[in-house]
């Protein structure tokens, strides 16, 4: 059964929502693990350049792999 476009809107966002939340909070608890320092606005802005970079990953892998798939190569990606 296909998803309305409603639903995976809201699924799209939330994955988005708690990947940054994920990320700032991985950042608070690791960075200074490793002597780094940085203020919250600046792990706000790291979160969200991860977040834009989850999502060119989201969008432009699955086109990659389909065009692999439709060049014929001989290897089985799923």
């Amino acid at each position: 059964m296909m998803q309305s476009r409603h639903r995976s809107l809201i699924e799209a966002i939330t994955n988005i929502v708690v990947g940054y939340l994920l990320a700032i909070i991985t950042q608070i608890i690791v960075f200074p693990r490793f002597v780094l320092q940085a203020t919250l606005g600046e792990n706000l802005a790291i979160g969200m350049i991860f977040v834009g970079l989850s999502l060119l990953r989201s969008y432009a892998l699955p086109g990659f792999l389909c065009a692999l798939y439709k060049k014929g190569t001989s290897r089985s990606w799923f």
